[in-house]
């Protein structure tokens, strides 16, 4: 099973030739980073893979990255595993082209909206199905190795109350939905040669009561490739884990995240966990993230064997000198992150590389 150390593009960092030379280039050369997430459909509903005529169609297309089956085959050649990030339900355009396809209002007569205004496909309705599964053809097609689906899940803030879908809700048929929509999906991309992965709350791993959104855990990864929930520690609210700010303790929330993940899913599934990790600050929130705080989290994984994760930073800025030596595991550490070494002092291992061929 090869091990991912990867990385999220946006898909303006993607296509951007400057960026690709002047950092992503020296992450691939330099550090253990071997993976990379790029996003293809954003959760404003734009699409940035060309030849999806219901995207092109309902003008969501967006040429942000014009050179992209080239540039796939080049990292190829670098032995870089590619992922492409399509976020599923969370979308602005195609409902509003196609009303029939969207969550409505509880009377019917006109689209609900999130808090920031924002439309989403209903969850339970099969041709909105459809549409994402040909957005994933379309990352097999351009030569992805991988695709991962984000925002597979009902929606959370907004007036609740006032969304109507095609079903009624409920937890486990919010739960059964999900799969359904995972099981078609991989029966899609599987024969394409495409291994299928999912981005889910951080809570997930230990919360298993849907959380509102659809989302458990155990019957999520059952159909799939590989998890990736988004533990990120200044997501988490203060208390959480008794923790009194799960920001300020990056080794200790990780390594209790990863600790429930891995009883969820158990012996035979836990080579399916690909979490991802904070390099970014959110402001308000305590300190501020560096090289400790990178290498923390990567240790507190490593230290409970899970040892594939990729980096999330909106700007696509990663922190490259936590990047350098390779995370050795050991024992793990239960009174706090500070005891985590910031690099490790071990031997270097190499990580092993990925082969991209499908």
């Amino acid at each position: 099973m090869p091990v991912v150390h990867g990385i999220h593009l946006t898909a303006s960092a993607a296509g951007s030739k400057r960026y690709r030379a002047n950092r992503l280039q020296p992450m691939l050369t330099q550090t253990m980073i071997n993976t990379v997430v790029v996003d293809i459909k954003e959760e404003d509903g734009h699409v940035y893979i060309p030849g999806v005529a219901a995207a092109t169609d309902a003008g969501a297309y967006v040429r942000e990255i014009p050179d992209l089956s080239a540039w796939l085959a080049e990292l190829k050649k670098q032995h870089i595993y590619t992922v492409g990030r399509v976020v599923v339900f969370k979308d602005n355009i195609m409902p509003r082209k196609h009303p029939s396809l969207g969550v409505h209002q509880t009377d019917g007569s006109t689209l609900w909206q999130d808090r920031k205004k924002m439309t989403w496909l209903d969850p339970y309705n099969r041709d909105a199905w459809q549409y994402v599964d040909s957005i994933a053809v379309g990352c097999a097609k351009a030569g992805f190795d991988e695709v991962q689906f984000d925002y597979l899940r009902f929606p959370t803030d907004g007036d609740l109350k006032a969304m109507r879908f095609s079903r009624p809700y409920g937890r486990d048929a919010a739960s059964r939905a999900l799969v359904a929509f995972l099981h078609q999906a991989v029966a899609v991309l599987h024969p394409l040669g495409v291994k299928v992965s999912i981005d889910i709350f951080g809570l997930t791993t230990s919360v298993n009561s849907g959380m509102g959104i659809g989302q458990i855990l155990a019957p999520m990864a059952a159909e799939v490739d590989y998890v990736c929930p988004m533990t990120y520690p200044s997501h988490y609210a203060r208390g959480e884990y008794g923790l009194a700010n799960p920001n300020d303790q990056p080794y200790r929330t990780i390594h209790l995240a990863m600790r429930d993940a891995l009883r969820v899913l158990g012996p035979t599934n836990a080579n399916k966990l690909r979490p991802y990790f904070q390099d970014f600050s959110l402001k308000g929130r305590g300190i501020r993230y560096g090289p400790r705080e990178v290498r923390a989290q990567l240790q507190a994984a490593a230290d409970l064997h899970v040892m594939s994760w990729t980096l999330w930073n909106a700007s696509c800025h990663y922190t490259l000198s936590a990047l350098r030596e390779s995370v050795i595991p050991g024992p793990p550490i239960t009174k706090g992150d500070k005891e985590a070494p910031a690099v490790s002092t071990q031997t270097e291992v190499s990580s092993p590389t990925i082969n991209s061929s499908k």
